[in-house]
C-alpha cells in the first residue's frame, strides 16, 4: 500500500518539482503532470485505455466549462471596471477616508483586497493592494508582506467561489450526491471555518505592521472590519452560496469601517515613517462619481443573486437540440424521455413556464448500456466506500444559469451606464481582449490540472494515496490542514490544491470515519495559508511594489505566519471533527 501511494503521488510531485524547483511555466508543468497521470493510470493501475482517455478529456472539459468560463467572466468584469475608471475612483475614495496608515492597511489590504479576490482573484489582490499601499507611503517590502498576509481569509471564495465550486463538482460523484448540493455543503463548512480567521487577520496585520500597542490604539477599526467581514462571510456562504461570499462580505466590511470613521478617528494619525503619500494628489471625486463606481459592483451582485435564485438557476432542464432526433425516434416527447446510447439519460421536460437549457449526460467512453439505460463503468469499492457503488462520470452544460454567464451578463449591463457617461464601445472590446491575453495560458493550466485530478480519481490512484494517509488515524484532520497548505504552496492556487487533494481528503475521511465534507472544506480553508508563501504569489507581490529579486526577503517575513495559521486551522479541524461535530453540515440528497 505504501509503494502504491508513493507511485500515485508521482504526478503531483512532478508538478510540484517543475513549478517550485525547476521554475517551469505552470501550463507546461500541468501538461507534464497530466501525461504522467495518464501513463500511470493506464499502465500501472490497469485502467483501460478508452476509459483513461474518457477521464482525461472529461477533466479538461470540466476545466474549460464551467471553471475557466467563470474565471474569464470574472476577470473581464474586473478589467472593465479598470478600463472605465471605476476601480481607480474606489481606490482614491478609500485612500481619502483616513490619513492613518494602520486604518489604511485594514481598508486596502483586508477589505478592498477581499473585494478584488472575490471578483478577480488569481494574484490580482496582492499585486493591486501592495502597489496601492506603496503609493500611500508604506515601505514597499512591508506593503508586499501585508498584502500577502491579508490575502488569506477570502481566498477560498475567490473568483466567485471557484475553489469551492470546483471541489463540489469533483466530490459530488464520490459522495453519491448532486453537484449543487455538495457545493452548498462545502460552502457552509468553509463558511464555518474561515470566519474565525477573518476575525483575527485585521488585528494580525496591524501587529505585524506597527506592533501590538499601535494595534490597540485602532482596535475599533480592526474589530469592526474583522467582525463585519466574518458575519458577511458566514451568512452568505451558509444561506446564499459561495459565488458572492467575498464580494458581499467585503462590501459590508468596507461600508462598516467607512461608517465607523464618521464617528471615530484615531487619537493621532500614524504614518509609520514612510514616504509622503501620493494618493491624495488631485481634486477629490464627486459623491455622484463614487456612487456610480460602487454601482458597477452592485450590478454584479444583483445579477448573480437574481440568476441563482430559485426562479432562475433552479429551473428544470430541457433537452439539447442535438437530441431531438432521439426523442422522435423514441416517440416519448413528454415528462419521461428514453436514454440516448451516446449522450446518456436526458432530463425530463416540464412544459409549463420558461426553462433554461441544461444538458447533462454520461461522458462518452465512461458508461455502458444496461436495460436501455447508461450505467457507470467505474465502481467504488470497500474500503474507500461503505459498499460497492457506481462512480458515474457525467458532464453538465448549463449555458445560461452558470455563474460565468451571469457575470458576463453583469459586465454587459454595467457597461450601459458607462456608455451613457461617455465610455465608448471600444473600451468593452479592449477589456475583453486584455482578459483573453491574460488568461490564455492559465486556461490551459486549469484544464490540464483538472485532467490530472479526474484521471487519478477514476483510476484508483487517489484511493491508493488515501489508504496510506488513513494510517495517521485520529490525527488525520490536523494533517489534512497541512496537506491543503502544501497544495497551495506548490501550485499557488486554492482551486488547484482542491483539485489535486480535495478528493484525496474526502476519500481518506471516509476510510478513517471523519466527515468527508469537513475534510474537503479543510483542504480549502487551510490551503489559503499557503498562498502567502507560494512562489507565484511572492513574485506577484514583489513585482507589485517594484521589488523584483527580493522575493526571498519577503518569504522570510511571511513564512512563520503561514506555519502559525496552518497550525491553528489544523487544530480547528480537529475540534470540529471530534469536539463540536454539530458544526459540520449534513449532506442531504
Amino acid at each position: 500500500m505504501l509503494l502504491s501511494a508513493l507511485v500515485a503521488s508521482l504526478p503531483p510531485l512532478l508538478l510540484a518539482v517543475m513549478l517550485a524547483v525547476l521554475r517551469v511555466a505552470p501550463w507546461r508543468s500541468a501538461i507534464a503532470g497530466a501525461g504522467a497521470a495518464f501513463v500511470l493510470a493506464w499502465l500501472v493501475w490497469g485502467m483501460p485505455l478508452s476509459l483513461t482517455l474518457a477521464a482525461a478529456t472529461h477533466g479538461m472539459a470540466y476545466g474549460l466549462w464551467p471553471i475557466c468560463w467563470i474565471v474569464l467572466s470574472a476577470v473581464f468584469f474586473y478589467n472593465l471596471s479598470v478600463e472605465s475608471g471605476d476601480f481607480d475612483v474606489i481606490r482614491r475614495a478609500l485612500a481619502r477616508l483616513t490619513g492613518d496608515r494602520r486604518v489604511q492597511v485594514v481598508l486596502v489590504a483586508f477589505c478592498f483586497g477581499a473585494l478584488i479576490e472575490g471578483i478577480a482573484g488569481f494574484g490580482a489582490p496582492v499585486a493591486i493592494t501592495a502597489a496601492m499601499m506603496a503609493g500611500l507611503g508604506i515601505n514597499p517590502i512591508m506593503a508586499a508582506v501585508v498584502a500577502l498576509l491579508a490575502n488569506t481569509a477570502p481566498v477560498a471564495f475567490g473568483s466567485l467561489g471557484i475553489p469551492v465550486t470546483t471541489l463540489g463538482g469533483l466530490l459530488a460523484p464520490m459522495l453519491a450526491s448532486d453537484t449543487q448540493t455538495t457545493t452548498m455543503a462545502l460552502s457552509k463548512m468553509v463558511g464555518r471555518q474561515l470566519p474565525f480567521v477573518s476575525l483575527l487577520i485585521p488585528a494580525y496585520l496591524i501587529v505585524i505592521f506597527a506592533g501590538w500597542r499601535r494595534m490597540i490604539e485602532v482596535w475599533p477599526a480592526v474589530f469592526v472590519a474583522g467582525l463585519s467581514f466574518a458575519i458577511g462571510q458566514f451568512v452568505v456562504s451558509n444561506y446564499v452560496g459561495p459565488e458572492l461570499t467575498d464580494t458581499l462580505a467585503a462590501l459590508l466590511s468596507l461600508a462598516s469601517v467607512a461608517l465607523l470613521l464618521k464617528v471615530w478617528r484615531p487619537a493621532e494619525d500614524y504614518t509609520g515613517g514612510g514616504v509622503p503619500a501620493l494618493a491624495h494628489d488631485g481634486p477629490p471625486d464627486t459623491s455622484r462619481r463614487v456612487m456610480r463606481a460602487y454601482a458597477t459592483y452592485g450590478i454584479l451582485v444583483v445579477t448573480v443573486l437574481m440568476g441563482q435564485s430559485g426562479n432562475f438557476a433552479g429551473m428544470s432542464s430541457v433537452p439539447p437540440p442535438a437530441n431531438v432526433t432521439s426523442l422522435l425516434r423514441c416517440g416519448q416527447i413528454g415528462n419521461r424521455l428514453c436514454p440516448d446510447p451516446w449522450l446518456g439519460e436526458q432530463a425530463s421536460v416540464n412544459p409549463q413556464g420558461l426553462r433554461f437549457p441544461v444538458w447533462e449526460f454520461s461522458w462518452p467512453g465512461a458508461y455502458r448500456i444496461e436495460g436501455g439505460r447508461p450505467a457507470a463503468v467505474v465502481q467504488r469499492e470497500v474500503p474507500v466506500a461503505p459498499k460497492s457503488s457506481p462512480y458515474p462520470l457525467t458532464y453538465r452544460l448549463d449555458f445560461l444559469a452558470t455563474a460565468g454567464t451571469l457575470v458576463f451578463l453583469a459586465a454587459l449591463l454595467a457597461f450601459v451606464p458607462m456608455f451613457l457617461c461617455g465610455i465608448r464601445p471600444p473600451a468593452l472590446t479592449r477589456a475583453f481582449g486584455q482578459t483573453v491575453r491574460q488568461l490564455r495560458l492559465p486556461i490551459v493550466t486549469i484544464a490540464f490540472i483538472l485532467s490530472i485530478a479526474t484521471v487519478m480519481n477514476y483510476s484508483g490512484m487517489t484511493s491508493s494515496m488515501a489508504l496510506a494517509l488513513a494510517k495517521t488515524g485520529w490525527w488525520f484532520p490536523f494533517f489534512s490542514a497541512w496537506l491543503g497548505m502544501i497544495g497551495v504552496f506548490l501550485t499557488g492556487s486554492d482551486t488547484a490544491s482542491n483539485t489535486l487533494f480535495g478528493p484525496l481528503q474526502a476519500t481518506t475521511a471516509g476510510v478513517t470515519g471523519v466527515d468527508p465534507i469537513l475534510m474537503g472544506a479543510t483542504n480549502s480553508s487551510a490551503g489559503v495559508m499557503g498562498k502567502m508563501i507560494s512562489p507565484q504569489n511572492l513574485s506577484v507581490g514583489a513585482a507589485g511594489v517594484g521589488a523584483v529579486g527580493r522575493e526571498g526577503e519577503i518569504l522570510r517575513r511571511v513564512l512563520v505566519h503561514s506555519l502559525i495559521l496552518t497550525t491553528l486551522m489544523g487544530l480547528l479541524a480537529m475540534l470540529q471533527a471530534y469536539v463540536v461535530p454539530w458544526m459540520v453540515p449534513t449532506l442531504t440528497p
